[in-house]
């Protein structure tokens, strides 16, 4: 069984909903509390052994591109004023030298096509693929993956429990036998009615696959909206290959909203100890 390496982060998008922000700043690079977005998702990567960080970006991202390079004017400011701490905060968050690489997007025809783009970089082995707008609060929901990874070998995919009212917002998948610290998929349904659902385990955007996927998206038509979609393929990949699920017992936040935005902010703030006290007082004091 081949190890994973490498992780795919698709970061193409427009960021349409939190425009005028996004105009000129990447929604990837929106700050939660003070770290970008893409920050805490290759941090969450980071934990779990993640060696090799995989871009796949579009136009006026290369702001991206800089945040993960050395900045020697930066550094070279704060030794000389002495900032040895915020020194070696940025040191420790920087992957190393060619553990980066960035490739382009060039058309917005969906994840799947995000995905395929990768596929030269990625070669022949599993790899990860995190949806930064999608943050997992909590240990690292890519580290429990891994380890189901190693029990079952396959594909896997991190659910979460969502209401049944709101499972036709969501991808969701059908529950099997438990294997290990996960379960068999047994179906995937995009967005289905509340009594058509296979149960309320809905995809929470990390995943673990094969590099079949990239054949299959090479052959894949284009589905909903017109966009070459993950899942189609996903479900095709079914038919000759296990999935397991993941169950993630942490909190998610949609970043790409403004709600799910706003709420990773206060709940990352709170729960910093230079940070949550003021925060909670500051809260207080407006109702």
């Amino acid at each position: 069984m081949k190890r994973i390496r490498k992780a795919v982060l698709p970061v193409a998008g427009l960021g349409t909903r939190f425009l005028p922000a996004t105009k000129a700043i990447p929604k990837e690079m929106l700050t939660v509390v003070d770290r970008p977005v893409v920050q805490h998702v290759v941090d969450e990567a980071m934990a779990a052994g993640i060696e090799h960080f995989i871009f796949v970006t579009g136009r006026n991202k290369g702001v991206i591109e800089d945040h993960f390079d050395k900045q020697f004017e930066l550094d070279a400011t704060l030794e000389g004023r002495g900032k040895t701490k915020e020194l070696a905060a940025l040191k420790r968050d920087l992957p190393k030298a060619g553990q980066t690489s960035f490739t382009r997007q060039q058309e917005p025809l969906g994840l799947g096509h995000a995905v395929w783009c990768a596929r030269d970089i990625v070669g022949d082995e599993p790899f990860a693929l995190l949806l930064p707008d999608m943050l997992h609060h909590g240990p690292s929901c890519l580290a429990g993956m891994m380890k189901v990874y190693g029990e079952t070998g396959g594909n896997i995919i991190a659910v979460n429990e969502v209401p049944k009212d709101q499972v036709h917002q969501y991808g969701i998948v059908g529950v099997g036998e438990k294997k290990g610290s996960g379960f068999k998929i047994t179906g995937m349904v995009e967005k289905p009615k509340a009594e058509d659902a296979p149960s309320n385990y809905s995809i929470s955007g990390r995943y673990i696959l094969q590099p079949e996927i990239f054949g299959l998206l090479e052959k894949q038509e284009r589905g909903a909206g017109g966009e070459i979609q993950l899942t189609d393929s996903m479900l095709t990949l079914a038919k000759t290959q296990d999935f397991f699920g993941y169950q993630f017992e942490g909190r998610i936040y949609d970043t790409g909203s403004k709600i799910g935005f706003l709420t990773a902010n206060l709940a990352y703030g709170l729960e910093r100890e230079d940070l949550g006290p003021l925060l909670r007082a500051e809260i207080a004091s407006l109702k």
